[in-house]
């Protein structure tokens, strides 16, 4: 994982993040390698490498609820899935990793802006 990047700042918010670990329970835990920003209700899509592990989350999309500065639950059951883990030897998967990607939002914060108040 030594290789990967993400911009810890980017231009545009919620960024995608890398994932350190991923739970086997229901909901799924999520770990980032670093403060993720995210809100409860985002949701997001995973891209998870083969050589990671938990290939049954690869493309899979889910409602988050943040749990920590760099955690957060995804409402997807992963208990029967493979075990996720970083592979430690470097290999061609090296520049691949997984990710997490914000891709839209579960809430009703636009439903009142249907009104032109200018």
């Amino acid at each position: 994982m030594s290789t990967c990047y993400a911009d810890p700042n980017p231009r545009f918010k919620p960024a995608m993040r890398l994932i350190l670990s991923i739970t086997r329970s229901n909901p799924a835990t999520v770990t980032t390698t670093f403060d993720h920003g995210y809100e409860d209700g985002i949701i997001v899509r995973f891209n998870i490498p083969d050589a990671t592990g938990m290939m049954q989350l690869d493309k899979r999309k889910g409602t988050i609820t943040v749990t920590g500065s760099d955690t957060f639950t995804v409402d997807i059951n992963t208990t029967n899935f493979d075990e996720f883990a970083i592979p430690a030897s470097p290999s061609w998967h090296e520049n691949t990793c997984a990710m997490v990607v914000p891709i839209g939002q579960s809430s009703n914060m636009l439903s009142s802006a249907v009104q032109d108040v200018t």
